[in-house]
């Protein structure tokens, strides 16, 4: 009888997560193009944590996560975006507003989330004002 190696399916399983995740973030971006919306950066990176995208529109900038998932087993993706996720989110957005001295700009958190489907066009669901900033007491 032989053994399955734990690791190695560990291993496969976060290479297809981050190909999956990829995918939904071109998709995401191609969605958003289509509807006007400019990216600014994609993948932005820093100590609090990552956004998947940067966009502007008129005169707001989004702050957009990225959520896909190949079918509904482990839930919805845009159910994947738990209040801690949007707490990193939102600090991570502050960081990047502080590092590009933007101040008093109208801005926005938006949730992207994809339904991959081997039979059918990805389903693309976008929620805008998904969540908003902590109001100060």
């Amino acid at each position: 009888m032989l053994k399955k190696n734990k690791t190695k399916n560990k291993t496969n399983n976060k290479t297809n997560n981050k190909t999956t995740g990829n995918l939904g973030e071109e998709l995401a971006a191609d969605f958003l193009r289509k509807k006007g919306i400019k990216i600014v950066k994609q993948n932005y990176r820093q100590i609090t944590g990552e956004i998947d995208l940067i966009a502007s529109v008129e005169n707001e900038l989004i702050f957009i996560e990225v959520k896909t998932r190949s079918g509904h087993k482990f839930g919805s993706p845009a159910e994947a975006v738990t209040i801690k996720k949007q707490q990193q989110i939102i600090k991570t957005a502050l960081a990047y507003l502080s590092e590009n001295n933007l101040v008093n700009i109208n801005i926005r958190f938006d949730v992207i989330a994809i339904t991959l489907d081997k039979e059918k066009e990805p389903l693309i669901q976008h929620i805008e004002h998904a969540f908003d900033l902590p109001q100060s007491p």
